[in-house]
């Protein structure tokens, strides 16, 4: 037996999360969040909610300084392995091609896992209403 979409429990913190790690909609978990790895689908096919939240102008920013401390914590890693695994003559050269190519490859990798994980964050502190599964213009 199904439950009506208006009494269907709200998923847990933890699912809402699990769910944007696999790039879907945190609401319901059962269609993708993206078109392309770039490309924001404008709403869930299966629940219809809406992936662009009140904030249009500034709601991804968060997304942004997520992408960019992972980056940056994922550098921090790769110096301290470098320079300890090499120690007392730290590979300064290996470091630098290494945290160049990291620094280009993390933040491409990560974009559509940092705006869904920041979607399912965002769900998690101001749960879904009627609001976000209007259509719009």
């Amino acid at each position: 037996m199904t439950l009506p979409a208006s009494a269907t429990p709200a998923p847990t913190a933890l699912r809402r999360l699990a769910r944007g790690l696999r790039r879907r909609c945190p609401e319901c978990g059962r269609a993708p969040m993206f078109v392309g790895w770039f490309t924001l689908a404008p709403r869930c096919t299966a629940c219809g909610l809406s992936f662009e939240r009140d904030e249009r102008e500034d709601y991804w920013l968060g997304a942004y300084l997520l992408n960019f401390m992972v980056t940056e914590v994922l550098f921090a890693v790769l110096v301290l392995v470098v320079v300890v695994s090499t120690w007392p003559e730290p590979a300064w050269s290996l470091l630098t091609w290494l945290g160049a190519a990291q620094m280009i490859v993390t933040p491409i990798v990560f974009y559509p896992f940092s705006k869904a994980l920041w979607l399912a964050g965002d769900l998690v502190f101001r749960p879904a209403g009627p609001s976000d599964f209007e259509i719009r213009d």
